[in-house]
């Protein structure tokens, strides 16, 4: 990922806490077949390893996981907000004009080999914590449990679960920080009056950052 200094987040707190904030990532990789990618929801362990560990899984007919046997790297993008951004919210607009538009945004790239887990008790704990994830805070929180025991073994036998050990964890924070607090100012309070949750988002994610 291109990475200009001002942009680098090297806090491994922050980036954890954004991979679990949009736990939907792109795995990518590279075999025999050229270049593979699938979307997943993926399971951050933080304590498990260096950086922390991925968990998820395919669907057995996806043909992406046979390309991942014997260790092959993966990359994990995880993609926070991002906004257009417009240089009509820039002081210096009015100042000189030389301004052109950009683009916002927070993305973390997390790389590391794979290994795939097809036991049966290996992939139960891998759903589990993944559904159990996101149905905590529910009113009525639906447990792997809840299904009859069958019916997930023959769940079960459809996927391949994986892990990702992160060798290497990139955070882009691209939210101005090239620009003068003025114009910093002028984008927050632009992508702010917006009506669309994500430049909101975004807006909040600067003033957190300044």
């Amino acid at each position: 990922m291109y990475m200009p200094a001002s942009f680098r987040q090297d806090d491994l707190a922050a980036l954890h806490a954004q991979m679990q904030a949009s736990p939907f990532a792109l795995l990518a990789s590279v075999g025999v077949e050229g270049v593979q990618a699938s979307h997943l929801p993926l399971l951050l362990e933080p304590g498990e390893g260096e950086f922390g560990t991925l968990y998820g899984h395919f669907a057995k007919a996806n043909p992406h996981w046979r390309e991942l046997q014997g260790g092959t790297e993966a990359l994990a993008v995880f993609s926070g907000p991002d906004a257009y951004i417009s240089p009509s919210w820039y002081a210096a607009k009015a100042e000189h004009g030389k301004v052109v538009p950009t683009w916002n945004y927070i993305a973390v790239h997390a790389r590391g080999p794979i290994e795939l887990i097809e036991d049966p008790e290996r992939l139960l704990q891998i759903v589990s914590r993944l559904s159990d994830q996101h149905e905590n805070g529910r009113a009525r929180p639906w447990a792997v449990g809840d299904a009859p025991r069958d019916y997930i073994d023959t769940m079960l036998r459809a996927i391949v679960g994986f892990a990702l050990p992160i060798r290497r964890l990139d955070g882009k924070w691209k939210l101005g920080q090239n620009r003068s607090t003025v114009d910093q100012a002028g984008v927050r309070d632009g992508l702010a009056a917006s009506t669309e949750p994500r430049e909101q988002a975004l807006a909040t994610r600067m003033t957190i950052s300044n």
